[in-house]
């Protein structure tokens, strides 16, 4: 032991991992006779400084735990140490030699809350100082007292590389050299009252070990992206005016290899983006594949908000896939969640031993049905942790969306609770105004980076998809629930009770352009006993096959967009399992291969005819013909494009009945070609219809100057257009 500059109380406190300024004690600094330079290194018997002129320095032992100092004449350099122990000698270079690579200008702009591109500077970056390669890391804590980074690089030891603290906004950051790709990380806090913590993931973490590993990984891309025409289209295009037809995956169970293991991001690229070109689907969207736990909770309680999972490969890896789908001209959108997390020791949850990113009092930080924490959305670094995440997935990855799950959650500080359980705003309401200026915000940074937002949003909340300067939440699109629930109840009914539910079909017409809507049959519909797509039509097997093309083709001929959940398409009868696979046997049979051939033509004709998705979002796309046949189950309408001149007539007949000589009025004379009929054959239908075209008579019906004497095939739905020369 010998004698030094630092008391014993400041030795004590780096040997016993409690400094809180360890770049005031570590590395070098200028003396009154020069230079001390000091190191913390536990394994080792001896230390020497290898200064940057080759001269070796003997420094002396502060602490047998494994301080060394050395007072100098000279600055040594850009010098390494030398570290014998035993009958091992290696050299490392001096992290504490190193300064700070967050500038003042980054401090302030996370202290507003407003750094769009937080991720650049929190996290872990491969990068390069004073010319000496390694990794910056930089986490926010602001309450802890001392915060370290611990790798394999420094035996888990959180005493070695004790991080600098940015006293005006509870940063922490050091630079490691001569670590790289590849390097396993976590961070191990000590609180303010001296406690070490759980050892904590990095919320910046662009990578993970796989389950049930959960270390961070530094990852530095090397992907070359090759879809800047894709993007260039799609910076131009109107998505309301836009045919969107979405296939719904969950990744891991989307189809399995030959060893029964989930696809990875690129056998993805080479099985999923052939499928959804073949059967015509304008995108895919992903269940949260941001880094989570636990695999049974499909990705909806996320602990790594910043990295794909790595079940199914590296960042990298999904790059290519996204890269792959934009090549076919397929979006890409991923479910977010930013509504709640899991309460998992490693991830957020009381982070630098504070409720940091949550709220402290239960009644507003914790959700009592999925048992997960709720970000504090009045916290500027917490909104920005999350601004910062949805930009940087279109930014990063060239996302085309972010489906935003659970905003009702978000919106009611009352939601899913009795009285007495939340907290009222400050005006008294149960609206979370926090929230929802967070989702404002959210949306107006996406739309910015020209990516889509739809909201899975379950109440009558209004202005969803309005724009937020008309005082909208600025979603481009929210999920119509109301006619995803009023659809399937009335088809699950029996043809001879459907007449006492017609409403069902025809009162979402009263709202359906309130909002921009997407019309969901998401995989909510067709899990924990609902039973599948399928399985909820009735009567026989005929009849459930028929009833599914109907439902399909109403859907595709409804206003909004569209979204189908993997195995619906093929008529899959047991409900959707994440532990399993789509029943892809099932297209051996002929009735099963003939539902998918409904849809891949439903699809191609949405995509196809104007008239079908201009007017989606506009309430002069879509006029009734007669909505009032309950007697029948029978309702016609038409769709319009914007320029109103191209048209489509849709009728549809709910009951196996089929009727012959039934009459619609139309608006044009002429011939009228049958572009759908769900009851052809070809779907596994029994064939009837019109023989493929039907001309007008001059006979007023339905306010109409013309009309149509048609026959309605049973539990069928047909498509008409009237002829043209052109």
């Amino acid at each position: 032991m010998n004698s030094s500059s630092l008391d014993p109380s400041q030795i004590q406190s780096i040997v016993h991992g409690q400094c809180s300024e360890p770049f005031a004690l570590l590395g070098t600094h200028q003396s009154k006779t020069g230079y001390v330079v000091r190191t913390f290194q536990p394994k080792a018997s001896s230390c020497n400084i290898v200064g940057g002129n080759g001269d070796i320095h003997a420094m002396k032992l502060l602490d047998e735990a494994g301080l060394f100092e050395a007072t100098l004449s000279e600055h040594p350099g850009n010098y390494e140490y030398e570290i014998k122990n035993n009958e091992h000698v290696w050299q490392v270079k001096d992290a504490y030699l190193f300064g700070s690579a967050i500038g003042e200008l980054d401090q302030h702009l996370f202290g507003e809350g407003t750094h769009q591109q937080l991720y650049q500077i929190l996290g872990s970056h491969l990068t390069s100082m004073n010319g000496v390669v390694g990794v910056h890391f930089g986490v926010w804590a602001p309450n802890a007292k001392r915060v370290s980074v611990i790798g394999e690089f420094n035996d888990w030891d959180g005493r070695v590389h004790a991080m600098r603290k940015h006293p005006g906004t509870g940063i922490w950051d050091i630079f490691v050299p001569d670590i790289g790709n590849g390097t396993l990380y976590k961070y191990e806090i000590v609180s303010d009252t001296g406690a070490v913590l759980p050892l904590k993931n990095d919320p910046y973490a662009p990578y993970f070990e796989q389950p049930p590993g959960n270390a961070s990984i530094v990852f530095d891309s090397q992907f070359i992206w090759s879809d800047d025409k894709y993007l260039e289209a799609r910076a131009s295009a109107k998505p309301t005016e836009q045919p969107m037809s979405i296939y719904e995956v969950h990744a891991g169970s989307w189809r399995l290899n030959l060893h029964g293991q989930p696809l990875t991001y690129r056998e993805l690229a080479e099985t999923l983006i052939p499928y959804l070109v073949e059967n015509n689907f304008t995108h895919v969207e992903l269940m949260p594949i941001t880094e989570h736990p636990f695999t049974g909770s499909w990705g909806y309680q996320p602990i790594g908000l910043y990295a794909p999972t790595s079940r199914f490969g590296s960042p990298d890896d999904f790059r290519y896939f996204v890269d792959c789908c934009h090549r076919e001209h397929i979006g890409v959108i991923m479910d977010w969640v930013p509504a709640h997390f899991p309460t998992d020791e490693h991830g957020l949850g009381l982070f630098d031993g504070t409720h940091l990113y949550e709220h402290a009092d239960p009644r507003q930080g914790f959700h009592q049905d999925w048992e997960t924490l709720i970000y504090n959305y009045g916290r500027r670094e917490v909104a920005n942790y999350l601004y910062s995440n949805a930009v940087y997935w279109i930014r990063e990855f060239h996302l085309d969306g972010l489906r935003v799950d659970a905003v009702a959650s978000m919106l009611y500080l009352d939601y899913s609770r009795e009285e007495g359980q939340w907290i009222p705003n400050k005006h008294g309401g149960r609206e979370n105004l926090e929230a929802i200026a967070f989702l404002q915000r959210m949306n107006e940074l996406v739309h910015a980076e020209g990516g889509l937002t739809l909201a899975e949003e379950s109440t009558s909340y209004p202005g969803v998809s309005r724009p937020t300067s008309e005082d909208g939440l600025g979603f481009t699109f929210k999920w119509n629930m109301g006619w995803m629930h009023d659809t399937l109840e009335y088809m699950s009914k029996d043809s001879a009770y459907r007449k006492y539910h017609h409403n069902e079909l025809t009162f979402g017409l009263m709202y359906a352009f309130s909002e921009n809507f997407l019309l969901p049959i998401s995989h909510d519909e067709v899990v924990y006993g609902k039973g599948s797509l399928f399985n909820k039509m009735p009567g026989d097997q005929w009849q459930k096959f028929a009833n599914l093309r109907a439902c399909f083709a109403h859907m595709f001929t409804y206003p909004g967009k569209k979204l189908t959940f993997m195995g619906s398409e093929i008529a899959q009868p047991a409900e959707w399992s994440h532990d399993g696979s789509i029943e892809w046997d099932l297209l051996q049979q002929d009735a099963n291969k003939k539902m998918l051939a409904l849809v891949r033509d439903l699809n191609n004709l949405y995509r196809s005819q104007p008239s079908l998705y201009e007017g989606d979002c506009r309430a002069d796309g879509f006029e009734w013909i007669d909505c009032d046949d309950a007697e029948q189950s029978v309702i016609s309408f038409y769709r319009y494009a914007i320029n109103r001149k191209d048209s489509t007539i849709v009728v549809c007949n709910f009951t196996p009945v089929p009727r012959h000589e039934y009459r619609i009025g139309v608006n044009e004379p002429g011939q009228y070609i049958e572009i759908l009929n769900t009851d052809s054959e070809y779907y596994g239908g029994s064939g009837i219809g019109n023989g493929g075209r039907v001309a007008s008579e001059a006979t007023e019906f339905h306010n109409r100057p013309h009309s149509l004497m048609l026959t309605l095939p049973p539990l069928g739905v047909i498509a008409l257009r009237l002829h043209s020369e052109k």
